[in-house]
């Protein structure tokens, strides 16, 4: 009778992929990003090349030309993370992959090395994109936090609620 009015609520934490300074979505130099179309999540000005995920689970999706990655969690949180913008570009130069699409990850796990020099001369930035790709369902709820300065897979951005 009583089943699921107590229900623990369901959250995830997301950390920061990339040691840095927290960039506004809408700051982002690229309509696709900065108007939210991939989805609502924010941009971190990178300090150093080293990618972690910024939350456990799958790897969904892992770009042939290695310049972004998605995660999916178990509570069905799905993370884009986007190195740089034009990287697309590159075809994969000055990056390195330590994972494999479809293997499991953890939280502060390095995903990709990323030669920042490389990339802040042949790209059109070298801003690292962390976005929730499903954010638009009505079944979560994004509470962003308010750190300026974050250490890759310490820090925490954003608290995802699932309703």
């Amino acid at each position: 009778m009583f089943k699921g009015l107590f229900r623990k609520k369901q959250v995830e934490q997301i950390t920061s992929p990339v040691n840095g300074t927290v960039v506004e979505l809408a700051n982002v130099p690229d309509p696709v990003f900065s108007q939210k179309m991939m989805g609502d999540g924010l941009a971190v000005q990178p300090a150093d090349g080293n990618i972690v995920a910024p939350l456990t689970g799958e790897l969904v999706q892992l770009s042939e030309t290695k310049h972004a990655f998605g995660i999916r969690s178990e509570l069905g949180i799905e993370v884009l993370v986007h190195i740089g913008l034009e990287t697309v570009a590159l075809k994969g130069e000055g990056f390195e992959v330590f994972v494999k699409q479809g293997q499991k990850v953890e939280r502060g796990q390095r995903i990709i090395q990323v030669n920042m020099p490389y990339i802040k001369e042949h790209a059109a930035s070298n801003l690292v994109i962390m976005v929730v790709t499903n954010s638009q369902e009505e079944k979560f709820i994004l509470d962003f936090l308010n750190e300026q300065t974050v250490a890759a897979g310490q820090s925490d951005l954003l608290t995802v609620t699932v309703k």
